[in-house]
């Protein structure tokens, strides 16, 4: 166990490891509020780079054209009122979307809210776009670059193979099967390895991981040394608590017109963000451990031997015809 599994001649070390991405893809809309609209790497990828993930926008609420004055804010047992003494001007809670100004003002025919300092119009989120805005991300793809660098033995390598050349890197998309080694990855397949619907995680975005296992015997020709690819979702769907489902966050786009007012596209971004995850270790002879789980193996050699005699001598059924035939007792006929 020791020494074939285990591989007690071995000294080990861990994996240090640097990540790099690239999204690619291109999809179109057409709404009624934007038109027909053609969305690439800049619009969906939110930031462009980030430290070992990368976040791909899949659904969105829009909020166009908001500028800075007074409206009413959304409805909710806060901010409905009946008549301005309803209302505390200066008054800002948690989920305000502005200041309030102390007036009750009309948000539509049949219901009046507390006029707020905000953004006008204040967004409206109540409602999430169902099915996901941008559906074609189930085809985006990702090449992920990954270097790993054992420092104990200096030995480096990358995920891109010596044996992959620019042509096959073109045009090849990742499959356990048939191109286990091609570091570009479908969106929607590994949604779906992962055992995940990618239409029905688009509307309100996760957090996916990719997972890449650098375990390598040095022992051996280093093009045995090759990562294995796994991928699993990590944010938790739990149907028995749909509390804050998902991944979104907001950002916005400002604009000042010629006469130098200020306005703004309100996004409120949902999405599944990548998680690149490498772990691994590395294996290579070295005298010292050998000699140590030499050493180490011969002394439990001696303890096994203790405790097979108490085992025998006190928990046998024949105990006493062991113990008869292992000690032999003389008398001392001095005494």
């Amino acid at each position: 166990w020791v020494f074939v599994w285990e591989k007690g001649y071995q000294e080990t070390d861990s994996v240090v490891s640097s990540v790099t991405t690239k999204v690619k893809g291109v999809t179109l809309t057409n709404t009624s509020s934007l038109g027909a609209r053609v969305w690439d790497v800049a619009d969906y990828v939110i930031p462009p780079q980030e430290e070992n993930s990368v976040f791909v926008m899949t659904n969105m609420i829009f909020t166009l054209n908001q500028t800075q004055g007074q409206c009413p804010e959304l409805p909710d047992d806060k901010t409905e009122c009946s008549k301005n003494n309803s209302c505390v001007p200066g008054y800002v809670s948690t989920h305000s979307n502005g200041i309030q100004t102390g007036k009750c003002v009309n948000y539509n025919d049949s219901i009046k809210t507390c006029e707020v300092f905000a953004w006008c119009p204040v967004e409206d989120d109540y409602h999430v776009p169902k099915p996901a805005f941008l559906q074609g991300a189930e085809n985006f793809t990702i090449l992920v670059k990954n270097n790993i660098w054992y420092p104990k033995f200096n030995f480096t390598k990358r995920n891109i193979l010596p044996t992959i050349n620019s042509t096959y890197l073109k045009n090849c998309i990742y499959d356990s099967k048939t191109d286990p080694f091609c570091p570009i990855f479908r969106l929607g397949k590994i949604v779906e390895a992962a055992g995940q619907n990618f239409q029905e995680m688009a509307v309100e975005g996760g957090v996916m991981g990719l997972q890449i296992n650098w375990d390598c015997n040095l022992d051996r020709a280093a093009s045995y040394c090759v990562p294995k690819y796994s991928f699993r979702r990590l944010d938790n769907k739990d149907t028995a608590h749909t509390v804050s489902p998902g991944y979104n966050f907001r950002f916005a786009k400002y604009y000042k017109d010629s006469s130098g007012v200020e306005s703004r596209t309100l996004v409120k971004a949902y999405g599944i963000r990548f998680d690149i995850i490498v772990f691994g270790k590395a294996g290579k002879f070295d005298v010292i451990p050998t000699m140590i789980n030499i050493g180490s193996g011969l002394a439990l050699f001696g303890v096994a031997t203790v405790l097979c005699d108490l085992v025998v001598l006190n928990c046998m059924k024949k105990k006493y015809y062991y113990r008869e035939k292992k000690y032999k007792y003389v008398e001392d006929y001095e005494m």
